[in-house]
């Protein structure tokens, strides 16, 4: 299995709810993929549909076994997670992540302990370095 780098176009929310799915099974079945959705599950045509997709864009690779295909990311949860927030935080709070912070101290969904543990990530993150 070859993991593409993160250079692929944003993904609609149905392609995120699948590789949500296929990051967490590592292979799947469109049949095991459907099982793991929440209610009402979506048909399995627009499963096969989003796959197809996904695959086009190379976001997941498949082998085939008769008629059926076994899929599986192509990319890394980790890196489609910070090219979607290095996205989001160009695109909401102009690239700052002491934006994004700020909104959220302001708006108090984030503790002054949840800010000082980021903090504390972030000093031992940079001292790896």
């Amino acid at each position: 299995m070859t993991i593409k780098k993160a250079n692929y176009k944003p993904l609609t929310k149905a392609e995120e709810d699948i590789m949500q799915i296929l990051w967490k099974l590592g292979k799947a079945f469109i049949k095991d993929i459907v099982d793991e959705m929440p209610e009402p599950k979506p048909h399995y045509n627009t499963v096969s549909t989003n796959i197809k997709i996904l695959a086009d864009k190379e976001i997941v690779g498949f082998e085939s076994f008769g008629k059926a295909n076994r899929y599986y990311p192509l990319v890394l949860k980790d890196d489609y997670s910070r090219k979607t927030m290095k996205q989001f935080v160009g695109k909401y709070f102009g690239g700052s992540y002491s934006e994004l912070f700020s909104f959220f101290a302001k708006d108090k969904d984030i503790s002054i302990t949840e800010l000082e543990k980021i903090l504390s990530d972030l000093k031992n993150e940079n001292s790896k370095k």
